[in-house]
């Protein structure tokens, strides 16, 4: 979870590699309506996230009775993290880094539907892993395969396998 340009996909597909899990980026589960305002700089709604989030929560919910799934989705608010919660039991990886860093990356890619200037609104919204989601934070200082290997190393920990209801407390890893 994070911000759009703070590496989640980088970051999901090299936990894939690790992991031997499959992963999707919920980007791509947006409904067109949704990617043509993005497109055009002007920030989601809730009402155009819910069902966006029940989509991305119904796979979470599908790969839950296999192997699992590693989604690469914004999640930037408790109540978006709750309603995937909903469908699945998750872990959040909540990845962050300095607004700066973040604006010169999102300059610098391309192909990508979101804009750079969303990236204030974003930031305006996000609201962190509270004490009691089952999650960890992850500063954006090292490349994606190194975060990943130290995602792996937190969910193989007593802290990343602890269910939500217990999860309270965990230490936040920066």
């Amino acid at each position: 979870m994070g911000v759009t340009a703070v590496g989640k996909s980088s970051v999901a597909a090299a936990l894939s590699d690790v992991l031997t899990v499959d992963w999707i980026d919920a980007d791509n589960l947006h409904p067109e309506p949704n990617i043509r305002k993005m497109s055009s700089g002007i920030p989601l709604l809730d009402e155009d996230r819910w069902p966006w989030l029940d989509e991305v929560g119904a796979r979470l919910a599908a790969a839950s009775r296999g192997t699992g799934l590693i989604v690469a989705c914004s999640a930037l608010r408790r109540s978006y993290r709750d309603r995937l919660r909903l469908h699945a039991s998750v872990g959040f990886i909540h990845l962050t880094g300095p607004a700066d860093t973040l604006r010169r990356r999102a300059q610098e890619r391309t192909g990508h539907f979101m804009p750079p200037s969303l990236l204030d609104s974003q930031l305006s919204i996000l609201e962190p892993l509270d004490q009691d989601e089952r999650g960890v934070t992850f500063e954006i200082n090292e490349p994606a395969h190194a975060i990943a290997e130290r995602v792996r190393r937190w969910i193989m920990s007593d802290a990343g396998r602890r269910p939500p209801s217990t999860a309270a407390m965990q230490p936040r890893i920066t």
